[in-house]
């Protein structure tokens, strides 16, 4: 049986040659073979398997946030969290959420149960999947902070409670980056609270975003890791490259740190133009500039 018919029969719903530019905030991206949407862990567990079955790649789309898709799209399937995977519930000062459900909702539904601990987090533009697999910071904190467990999906099968001391969370690193695991849930343990302090520490980050950062143009974030002992915009900027442009693709005016698709930006646009800023910064200055977004597709 292939993979159309294992779905057709789960009622797993599913769309082919979908284009990824729909499905990254960069909006760059060829066409995924097939793009699944599971709404739960049984319908994941169908779906890997069927995968495995007919040979045929894999890999979990978060919110598309830090992605750069190829212009030649994605071999194999992609598979959307929906449904279970959305879902967040607040048990005192625990909060679980699906890796599915988008980061700002995690933290609003904490502010509004008088829970600290998540402030920093407000404005991320990810998924709670995406962000325990890449230890998501910004503002003083990150994930680490505030993580108590995840649950993932492993590649035998199986379902296990890894603890926040087993996940190897470092900056804008985890274990997951390498074990295989899929992330289904994410354990975090916060404070009580007040909840217009809460707020407003809420709408400040929100603020100094705006303010700081071109998020009126399509990007996938900070394009750069942070290297030892310097920030990634301020070299980019003292190499005179603000407003660098290869096609579509510019160094923001607004924040040096970020790559903006201007219109029309293809991936190929984006890669070169890193290349250009990595060069560039590790000529003049001797940093050698790491990228945090990850590239993916053919």
């Amino acid at each position: 049986m292939n993979l159309t018919d294992t779905l057709n029969d789960s009622n797993i719903s599913y769309v082919l040659n979908e284009p990824m530019s729909a499905h990254t905030t960069f909006k760059i991206g060829g066409a995924a073979d097939i793009l699944i949407t599971v709404g739960n862990l049984s319908e994941l567990q169908t779906v890997i398997s069927a995968c495995k079955d007919c040979g045929m790649p894999y890999m979990i789309l978060g919110n598309g946030s830090n992605l750069l898709v190829s212009d030649k799209g994605i071999e194999g399937a992609v598979i959307a969290l929906d449904g279970d995977f959305k879902e967040i519930s607040v048990e005192s000062e625990t909060v679980t959420a699906g890796a599915g459900a988008k980061l700002s909702r995690l933290c609003t539904v904490a502010m509004e149960h008088s829970l600290s601990g998540l402030e920093f987090a407000y404005g991320i533009p990810g998924t709670v999947g995406g962000a325990m697999y890449m230890n998501a910071g910004a503002y003083g904190g990150e994930m680490k902070d505030v993580a108590l467990s995840v649950t993932a999906l492993s590649p035998d099968g199986s379902v296990r409670e890894v603890p926040a001391a087993e996940m190897a969370l470092g900056y804008r690193t985890s274990v997951f980056k390498t074990n295989g695991d899929i992330i289904l849930f994410a354990k975090y343990n916060l404070h009580t609270g007040d909840k217009s302090a809460i707020k407003a520490q809420m709408e400040d980050i929100m603020g100094r975003r705006k303010s700081k950062q071109p998020l009126e143009y399509p990007s996938a974030g900070s394009v750069f890791k942070r290297p030892e002992g310097a920030f990634a915009g301020t070299l980019i900027e003292q190499c005179g490259l603000k407003g660098k442009t290869v096609g579509g693709a510019q160094v923001s005016e607004k924040h040096a740190g970020f790559i903006i698709n201007v219109g029309g930006a293809t991936c190929d646009d984006v890669m070169e133009l890193v290349k250009v800023v990595q060069d560039t910064v590790k000529a003049e200055t001797g940093y050698i500039l790491e990228r945090e977004i990850i590239r993916t597709g053919r």
